[in-house]
């Protein structure tokens, strides 16, 4: 098939790219860097030329909700409106597990934005909520790090290896469109905050770690409400062995 993959020199476009290609199928590469740009529609119709399904695994700006909001409205807008022109057969959407149980959170909200547009689009579609990738730990602890100290909120989550999330997206771009997809998630638990401090030890670096919720993750996360919801597709990859692959 040719696919077309948004998002595809982020982390998880990339794997996803690989494992499509892996099995064969001609990818087409949607990126700014690569002269599509999302934002405003620019070489879209050359991009989607032929292309019979699109993973979207694009990210965006996550500080500002009214931002985010309006960042994801647009590409998702352009991107849908595009696919149409071009005939596109199945678009998939990565999105996040949980969803609708976090209100405050500039991200969430835009991604809850992204769903909407492409639940109600023109394209047949496939939504795949996943949970927090194993690299999520240590890239939180880094947007705060100063002077070896970062703060974290102490989340429970149940990470997924990003390359079994390109797996799952690989597989189901070629498949016919599902609606919305269960939970996908790794298998087994995990404390954000221990997650980044085994994840700093595996590269070699000593950050203290403040636990706080005086961050952009608030108490509104605390519990189980980011856990897979029932009959979550559970991946094989436990956050032990990717990390065994990061020494």
């Amino acid at each position: 098939m040719r696919i077309a993959v948004a998002g595809a020199t982020g982390n998880i476009g990339a794997l996803t790219v690989a494992a499509l290609e892996r099995d064969g199928h001609h990818v087409t590469r949607i990126s700014r860097s690569l002269g599509v740009d999302l934002s405003t529609g620019a070489g879209l119709e050359d991009a989607l030329t032929g292309v019979e399904a699109v993973v979207d695994a694009t990210n965006g700006p996550a500080a500002d909700r009214q931002e985010t909001v309006a960042y994801f409205g647009t590409t998702t807008r352009h991107l849908l409106a595009a696919e149409e022109r071009a005939g596109v057969r199945h678009h998939v959407l990565l999105s996040i597990a949980g969803l609708d149980r976090i209100e405050g959170n500039a991200h969430y909200a835009g991604k809850r934005e992204q769903e909407r547009l492409v639940s109600a689009g023109p394209v047949p579609w496939t939504i795949v909520p996943a949970t927090q990738f194993h690299d999520f730990a240590a890239m939180v602890a880094g947007w705060s790090e100063q002077d070896g100290v970062a703060t974290i909120a102490p989340l429970l989550v149940q990470p997924i290896a990003p390359a079994d999330v390109a797996e799952v997206l690989a597989e189901i771009a070629v498949g016919q469109p599902r609606g919305r997809h269960a939970d996908v998630a790794g298998p087994e638990p995990q404390d954000l905050v221990d997650m980044a401090r085994r994840t700093h030890q595996a590269h070699g670096r000593t950050v203290k770690l403040v636990p706080t919720w005086s961050t952009m993750f608030g108490p509104e996360m605390a519990g189980d409400v980011l856990l897979p919801g029932q009959g979550a597709r559970i991946t094989p990859t436990t956050f032990d062995q990717w990390l065994a692959q990061q020494r």
